[in-house]
């Protein structure tokens, strides 16, 4: 029945924040937090798919088992068969080490969050997800540039493996060849014959551009066969892997390393430098330079080798099949937020979104760096 008199207490008043209707009025707002944060992270990031991932329990590193190539030999009549003769296959490790505790976080005051016309929780949540997700990314990307650069990690006598494969995108010594649509697909194009060559499962490949390059790229579609023709219109425009070259979908990745860049870099055109004007206010975010993350650095915590800025002065996009690299996972992303006397105290709550992961190179024939601006390949990662 309806309440008749204002003054009297709403007995029955729905509380959405209750679980099961009993406990704390507010219990269940905090699941909000954890799902904004959750999908933030998923929808940015799209390297976590792509390569060898693994969850990592109660240790600190990861085994990874590399086998090579076996032989075919003649059968010699009466000799026993005890495996052949050149102990094929030759068998290799690589372990992935998890870096430090990745962390982003935020303080919300409580009289902010009564004040504010909008959900501030949300908005905050995916900001953090967003942060997670986009250092995620960057560690997995150069770990596949540093694969790209290497030899295979079979070094048994007698047997030779492929290493990594460096496709340079033009034929001058301009970095703005790296915009060019047509020296784009020719370099897809070498880069799936090198795979192809090297015995690399065509199953899982992905080639991963700076946004102006797969924009540029797709301004050709009708025009050079190079597309899935079934999808056309605004599908191609989100870089959702629509787009194909010889069988390789293409992704665009703000997170790619780009001229020593994170995605794009502008510039009056140089070795180092793809020419590219800026188009206007664009924020200087635009042109965040990479880190030194390399093992033992004081300036990071990371126990894996991701390279420094100068050592990817010539990178301009990735290709690879999901065997290039491998990412293990100790803690997953986690939403953690403060409560209690804490909240009492400073009268509001610490957001945390936290990760702990690390990757590394896996199997360097499954990957292929693209580089412009210099007539020789980059060296490997020190």
């Amino acid at each position: 029945m309806a309440h008749q008199n204002s003054n009297e207490p709403l007995a029955d008043l729905t509380q959405l924040g209750q679980a099961n209707g009993a406990g704390d009025k507010r219990a269940l707002y905090l699941k909000l937090f954890s799902g904004e944060m959750f999908k933030g992270f998923q929808n940015n990031t799209i390297a976590r798919d792509l390569v060898m991932k693994r969850t990592l329990k109660n240790g600190k590193s990861l085994q990874f088992i590399f086998t090579g190539r076996t032989t075919a030999e003649y059968h010699v009549p009466g000799q026993s068969i005890l495996g052949n003769s050149d102990g094929a296959p030759p068998v290799a490790e690589k372990t992935i080490t998890v870096d430090d505790l990745l962390i982003s976080s935020a303080f919300v005051y409580e009289l902010d969050e009564t004040l504010a016309h909008y959900e501030l929780r949300g908005e905050i949540s995916k900001k953090i997800g967003y942060a997670l997700a986009e250092k995620y990314d960057r560690k997995i990307f150069r770990s596949i540039t540093k694969a790209a650069r290497l030899a295979s990690p079979i070094t048994k006598s007698n047997f030779v493996e492929p290493g990594g494969t460096q496709v340079r995108v033009g034929t001058t010594t301009n970095a703005s060849d790296a915009y060019s649509a047509t020296n784009l697909v020719n370099a897809f194009y070498d880069a799936a014959a090198a795979l192809d060559e090297k015995g690399v499962s065509s199953d899982g490949r992905v080639g991963v551009l700076n946004p102006r390059q797969y924009y540029e790229l797709i301004q050709q579609v009708g025009e050079n066969g190079l597309v899935n023709r079934d999808e056309q219109g605004t599908s191609r425009q989100k870089g959702n892997g629509i787009v194909e070259i010889a069988g390789i979908k293409i992704y665009k990745s703000m997170n790619i390393p780009f001229f020593s860049n994170y995605g794009t870099k502008f510039g009056s055109g140089s070795a180092t430098n793809p020419g590219v004007t800026d188009p206007g206010n664009t924020g200087s975010f635009v042109g965040e330079a990479l880190a030194d993350e390399r093992a033992g650095s004081s300036a990071t915590k990371t126990v894996n080798t991701y390279g420094n800025s100068t050592e990817f002065a010539n990178s301009c996009g990735l290709i690879f099949q999901k065997e290039a690299a491998g990412v293990v996972e100790a803690i997953g992303p986690q939403v953690q937020i403060t409560s209690g006397d804490v909240s009492v105290i400073y009268q509001g709550d610490v957001i945390l979104g936290r990760l702990a992961m690390g990757a590394d190179s896996l199997n360097p024939a499954a990957a292929v760096e693209l580089y412009a601006g210099t007539a020789s390949a980059p060296s490997a990662l020190s």
